[in-house]
């Protein structure tokens, strides 16, 4: 029925249907529209979320000379809530919805004011964070073929499929991939999924990004369009990923990604100077190509009682200098960086896992012990003009273990230690509880 709904337990589709039954008992009819066809309207609810505590033995002020300064701090936070709505229409249609409620902060949305002279303005909206990362309707072809129209997440890492508290090991999802990329990465277009045998294809074509967020502490992954109320889309983007699944429990992936930049940006300011051109065209000779490119590998595997997986990501930005000459210069109001951005980012990490609970003979309960290791560098290369900070380089080294309980509950403790490219800066450790469920 639902991709959600073929990856889960018995148990929780049981349960599913049990709650649905007693919804429906006591909702209002199906509207009249849905009973003139014969059919009623199929509704799943689900989704997941998690709360972290945390122990950090450094300031949270990492720009300075040395690194942050040693410190002993908590912190508690409501990491993530997540409701997912799912229909099934006739004809093969279904429809998604994913709303995320994040560490129960303040939103806002941004506006461009062109009555004020072209300046920014934060609109208060909403009085908590949330986010509206899924929506879409997908239509069922045939086993083999889906294609989706609207919100959904960009094919591209490890993570854009495997988000869920009970998909991954440690306390919190990969630095290295969550550095590079937006996490969870969602943007607004058209997708096709066809599953041949053991190969599945997904193309996708989406909005691009928004270059005005690019960062030296970031790369691309601040591009993403969250800032106004309306999504920028006159450079698309294209996405292609193949999956290979060998034999049960083993995947095997590549996806790539290539999207202009620069007309996604809140102002034609990266138009390209063109003496005696028309003057009522905002640009007359185009625009600076600024083009993202990203090539991603990544395998996952579950065998016996061993987990594993890992991803590695190289990222490249074309007119890098440019867009960092052009950002330097913008509004303090628009909210964004201003730092440089490197010619090109590279991001890997693995984690590993094994389940002692099957020596112990627990059936319904998981324990296992993990190690991961994320590596980042967000100058891997650096133009002459930039210079190659080692505080961007990153390699973290986490332990600790992880409790799943009848596929439905989570709670991990772990031990990550950060190191800097270089010996001057201090380095970094966190230890981290987290609990988290899926329903």
């Amino acid at each position: 029925m639902f991709a959600t709904m073929k990856n889960s337990p018995p148990a929780r589709t049981a349960a599913f249907a049990a709650a649905f039954a007693t919804f429906a008992a006591a909702a209002t009819p199906v509207p009249a529209r849905a009973d003139a066809i014969g059919q009623g309207l199929d509704l799943m609810f689900a989704g997941y979320g998690e709360l972290t505590f945390a122990w950090l033995d450094y300031g949270a002020d990492q720009n300075r000379q040395h690194g942050a300064k040693s410190d002993s701090r908590l912190e508690f936070d409501q990491t993530r809530f997540v409701l997912e709505l799912e229909a099934e229409f006739p004809a093969g249609f279904e429809f998604e919805s994913e709303i995320e409620f994040e560490h129960g902060g303040t939103g806002s949305a941004m506006e461009l004011e062109y009555e004020e002279f072209g300046e920014f303005e934060h609109e208060v909206e909403r009085g908590g964070e949330v986010v509206l990362e899924e929506l879409y309707l997908q239509k069922v072809v045939d086993d083999w073929l889906r294609l989706r129209l609207g919100r959904f997440y960009v094919a591209v890492g490890l993570l854009s499929e495997r988000f869920r508290p009970t998909q991954y090991l440690a306390a919190s999802r990969s630095e290295a991939e969550t550095t590079l990329l937006p996490a969870v990465w969602d943007e607004m277009g058209f997708d096709a999924q066809v599953t041949l045998g053991d190969f599945r294809l997904t193309a996708q074509v989406v909005n691009g990004l928004d270059s005005t967020g690019f960062s030296t502490r970031n790369f691309i992954a601040g591009g993403h369009q969250q800032r106004f109320e309306v999504v920028r889309a006159s450079d698309l983007a294209g996405v292609l990923r193949l999956d290979y699944t060998p034999m049960t429990g083993l995947t095997l992936g590549v996806s790539g990604y290539h999207g202009g930049t620069s007309r996604n940006r809140p102002k034609p300011d990266l138009a390209k100077a063109c003496p005696g051109g028309d003057q009522d065209e905002i640009a007359p000779c185009g625009y600076v190509s600024a083009p993202v490119t990203i090539l991603d590998f990544h395998t996952h595997l579950t065998l016996g009682g061993f987990r594993g997986q890992g991803a590695f990501i190289l990222g490249k930005l074309g007119e890098a200098e440019r867009v960092s000459e052009r950002n330097a210069r913008l509004s303090n109001l628009l909210g964004v960086p201003r730092t440089p951005v490197a010619d090109s980012a590279l991001a890997a990490w693995v984690e590993a896992g094994y389940d002692i609970g099957r020596l112990l003979g627990t059936k319904d309960h998981q324990i296992e012990p993990f190690v991961r290791l994320d590596y980042v560098d967000t100058i891997f290369s650096a133009r002459k003009a930039m210079y190659d900070d080692p505080r961007f380089e990153k390699s973290i080294y986490t332990g600790g273990v992880a409790w799943t309980g009848y596929d439905l509950i989570v709670a991990k403790l772990d031990f990550s230690h950060r190191r800097m490219g270089a010996d001057r800066f201090r380095p970094e450790s966190v230890v981290r509880l987290n609990t988290g469920f899926v329903y």
